[in-house]
């Protein structure tokens, strides 16, 4: 016998039962972003490894770790399938030019990569959708950002998720903070453990984001980046602070929030919940503003960010209303030689009326196509058997409430099913 194929373990088949799920989300994140002016873009899966280098930066998880990255046999060039969205959507506006027609608003959604241990919620092919907006300075896109994904939760019926916010400053605030930092750090270099000391001197902010419970204590009592702060830094936080009070955002200021890739600058958030385990974060970003640059850009304020969708609905399943499957308007019954042909013209007549149909296939009599008919969540089963055909007509069975079925002309069908 031979060995089934199984699907590459942290890569999961989205099945029928769920899909709905995701149609759902989808339907809602197209329309909510339409109502804040954001365009779709759609950029490769698979990108240039040192596009991933410069952004996101070589001493982190992502690039050492988890990235997939291969040599191209033909030329010889690094490959890597994109572990996050930021930096194709910024390598696409510089290549495009579409920052010389003025600042842009811009969405994607999509699969991304990391080689990581799976685990719920956390899977080596996940979905995110991104939401970046470039060429806009102030802290009122920033505010922009934070609101959307607070209207976005009410949409989707999502409760149990909370705001924290926390600004790295400039360049200026960060090398002084920097410099603080280490020092502290080299001071209980026997308590980091082997990755906080490899990062000590490559990018310390990120010891800060450790998870590793014995370096709790030690974060803890940490410099804090706030007190560094410049004058334009301060104004622009306390300026989204305001914005979002006014909003009625309410928000926490957690000052070791860091985020964990190198491009982030001033304004940075979570959105996080307890509600799945271990994975907190649903919802994340801040500024990057100097990552067009970086990428190889003229010099352009940014900022966005992603959220995780398999972790959204897995929050949407737990918190929110069930979501009902769809079902068909009509399941169409047929029997007879003349039945089958004028059945395929009545369900496509159906459809020109904008009626969902499922028109049955595989024969059986009339007795199990109506199991199947009730099976299916239809609301009417429409009938045909030869008589009906020879008649051009056929008989309208209604399934989820008590009323008489009623024999008609395809006209006065289509006007019953979707008058009720």
């Amino acid at each position: 016998m031979t060995e089934k194929i199984q699907a590459i373990r942290g890569m999961n088949d989205i099945l029928p039962e769920e899909s709905h799920l995701w149609e759902f989300f989808e339907d809602t994140v197209r329309d909510w972003l339409r109502a804040y002016g954001y365009c779709a873009i759609r950029t490769p899966i698979l990108e240039k490894t040192d596009l991933f280098v410069r952004s996101i930066g070589a001493v982190t998880d992502i690039v050492e770790k988890e990235m997939y990255t291969f040599v191209d046999e033909l030329n010889g060039e690094s490959l890597s399938l994109r572990p996050e969205g930021t930096a194709s959507c910024v390598r696409a506006a510089i290549e495009h030019n579409l920052l010389y027609a003025g600042p842009q608003r811009l969405w994607y959604g999509g699969p991304m990569f990391r080689h990581e241990r799976p685990q719920k919620g956390r899977y080596r092919q996940f979905h995110q959708v991104g939401v970046e907006a470039l060429g806009f300075a102030g802290p009122d896109i920033d505010a922009e950002h934070i609101v959307m994904c607070a209207r976005l939760w009410r949409r989707l019926g999502v409760n149990g998720v909370e705001l924290e916010l926390n600004t790295l400053g400039g360049a200026e605030t960060r090398a002084r903070y920097r410099a603080r930092l280490v020092r502290y750090l080299e001071r209980h270099h026997d308590v980091l453990d082997d990755d906080s000391k490899r990062r000590l001197h490559t990018n310390p902010l990120r010891v800060l984001d450790s998870k590793n419970p014995a370096l709790q204590a030690l974060i803890a009592d940490a410099p804090r980046l706030a007190d560094d702060l410049d004058e334009v830094s301060l104004k622009h936080f306390e300026d989204l602070q305001a914005m979002l009070r006014a909003a009625g955002v309410g928000f926490g200021i957690n000052p070791r929030l860091v985020r964990g890739l190198d491009y982030y600058n001033a304004t940075v958030f979570e959105w996080t919940t307890d509600r799945l385990g271990a994975q907190r974060t649903v919802c994340a970003g801040g500024r990057y503003d100097g990552l067009v640059e970086q990428i190889g850009g003229k010099p352009a304020p940014a900022c966005g960010y992603a959220m995780g969708v398999e972790r959204l609905l897995a929050l949407l399943v737990s918190e929110a209303a069930p979501i009902p499957r769809p079902v068909p308007d009509v399941y169409l019954v047929h029997q007879g030689e003349a039945a089958d042909r004028f059945a395929e013209q009545v369900a496509e007549r159906l459809r020109d009326g904008d009626v969902s149909v499922v028109l049955h296939c595989g024969g059986g009599g009339f007795k199990s196509q109506m199991k199947k008919a009730d099976a299916s969540g239809a609301r009417f089963a429409i009938i045909v058997g030869d008589e009906e055909a020879q008649a051009q007509q056929v008989t309208v069975k209604p399934l989820r409430e008590a009323a008489q079925q009623v024999r008609a002309g395809l006209g006065e069908a289509l006007d019953l099913i979707k008058d009720n």
